[in-house]
C-alpha cells in the first residue's frame, strides 16, 4: 500500500497563535513599562517647538536685550567720553605748538642777539651761557659772573617760563593722550559685549515660528496695562517739555539701532536726548546721566516730557507723553513706539 506525505508544513516551534498573541501583548506592556510617564497635564505644545519652548525662548531673548540694553548704555557713556577726552587732546596738544613757537620765537631771539655779539668782536660768555638748554643754570651762572644785563636777564626769565610751561602742557597731553586710548578700549570691548548679545537673540529668534514671535511682541507690549498707579498731569511742565514730547512722536516708527542718537535711527536715551536737543534743551546722553538731569518726582504726577526711568541700574528710559504712555526706543528689531508707562519696573521719574 503506497502512503502519501501530507503536504501541510510542519508547525514551528512557539506555540500556536493564541500563545503568539499574548506573548506579544506581554512585549508591549513590557515596553510601556520602560518608557517615561507623561507628566501630568502635559499636552503637545511642551514638546520642541512648542509653547513652553517658545515662552522659555522668550524668556531668554528678554534677559539677553537687557543685558545688551546695560552694555549699550555702557558704551554710551564710554563714546561721550571718548569724545570729551578728544577734544581735550586736541585742546592740550594746541597749546603745546603754540608754548613751543613761543619758545623758538624766544630762543631765536637770543641767537640773534648772540650773532651782533658775535659780529662785534665775539660772543660774551654771559650770552653763550643764555644759549645753553638749561636757563634755570645759567641764572646761576651768569649770577655768580655778574655779566648779566636786565633786557638779557627779562629774555631769559620769559624763555625760562615758557619751556617750563611747554614740558608741563606736554605732560598733560601726554595723559589725556593715554586716558583716551584707555577709552578706546572700553568702547571696544562693550561694544563687542552688545554685539555678541544681540547675535544670540537674533539666533533665537529666528529659532520661533511666525507666529510665536507676533505672540512674544503682543506679550512684550501688554506688560504694564495694569499698573496700580495712575501717572498724572496731561499738559507738560515747560514750553521745552512740550517741544521735546512733540520731537519724541515725530520719531514714532524710527528702527532701535544701539549706539544711535538720531535722526534716522534710536537708542533708548539717544531718543530722549535728541527729543530734548530738537527742544533747545541738552541733556546726558546715558540713561544713568539723564535720572540726575532734573527735579524727580512721584510716577503719580508724571506730567509729558518726564523721562521715566527704569529697572534699578537705570538701564532703560523713555518719555512720558500722557494718557499713561510712553514713547521709547525699546529693542532691536522694533521700532520708536507707544507703550504702558509700566511696562517693567519704574526707578525713577525725572523732570528736565
Amino acid at each position: 500500500m503506497v502512503s502519501y506525505r501530507s503536504h501541510r508544513k510542519p508547525a514551528r516551534p512557539g506555540g500556536s497563535w493564541p500563545t503568539r498573541v499574548v506573548l506579544l501583548t506581554a512585549v508591549a506592556g513590557a515596553a510601556a513599562a520602560l518608557t517615561p510617564a507623561a507628566p501630568a497635564g502635559a499636552s503637545p505644545d511642551d514638546g520642541p517647538g512648542g509653547a513652553s519652548s517658545a515662552r522659555a525662548a522668550g524668556a531668554r531673548i528678554d534677559r539677553l536685550y537687557e543685558e545688551a540694553e546695560k552694555s549699550t548704555e555702557k558704551y554710551n557713556a564710554a563714546a561721550e567720553r571718548t569724545a570729551e577726552l578728544r577734544k581735550q587732546v586736541e585742546y592740550a596738544q594746541a597749546r603745546a605748538a603754540r608754548r613751543q613757537a613761543q619758545v623758538n620765537r624766544l630762543r631765536a631771539a637770543l641767537a640773534s642777539f648772540a650773532g651782533a655779539q658775535y659780529r662785534s668782536g665775539g660772543v660774551d660768555p654771559s650770552v653763550a651761557l643764555m644759549l645753553t638748554a638749561d636757563p634755570d643754570g645759567y641764572l646761576d651762572k651768569a649770577a655768580t659772573l655778574d655779566r648779566i644785563g636786565s633786557r638779557q636777564h627779562e629774555k631769559l626769565t620769559r624763555l625760562r617760563g615758557a619751556q617750563r610751561s611747554l614740558k608741563q602742557q606736554r605732560a598733560e597731553a601726554g595723559m589725556k593722550l593715554a586716558e583716551l586710548e584707555r577709552r578706546r578700549a572700553d568702547l571696544k570691548r562693550h561694544k563687542k559685549a552688545v554685539q555678541k548679545r544681540l547675535a544670540t537673540a537674533r539666533k533665537l529668534l529666528d529659532e520661533l515660528t511666525p507666529e510665536q514671535r507676533k505672540e512674544r511682541e503682543r506679550a512684550s507690549r501688554a506688560r504694564g496695562r495694569g499698573d496700580s498707579v495712575s501717572p498724572g498731569g496731561g499738559e507738560a511742565s515747560s514750553n521745552r517739555a512740550a517741544a521735546a514730547v512733540a520731537a519724541a512722536r515725530s520719531a514714532v516708527g524710527q528702527p532701535y539701532v544701539w549706539g544711535a542718537a538720531g535722526p534716522r535711527s534710536f537708542d533708548c536715551s539717544g531718543l530722549t536726548q535728541w527729543a530734548y536737543g530738537r527742544a533747545g534743551m541738552s541733556i546726558p546722553r546715558t540713561s544713568q546721566g539723564q535720572r540726575s538731569a532734573g527735579r524727580q518726582v512721584p510716577l503719580s504726577q508724571a506730567r509729558p516730557g518726564d523721562l521715566v526711568i527704569y529697572r534699578d541700574d537705570a538701564s532703560h528710559v523713555g518719555m512720558y507723553v500722557g494718557d499713561g504712555q510712553v514713547v521709547h526706543a525699546p529693542h532691536p528689531g522694533a521700532q520708536v513706539r507707544y507703550d504702558p508707562v509700566g511696562m517693567m519696573p519704574v526707578s525713577a521719574v525725572t523732570r528736565p
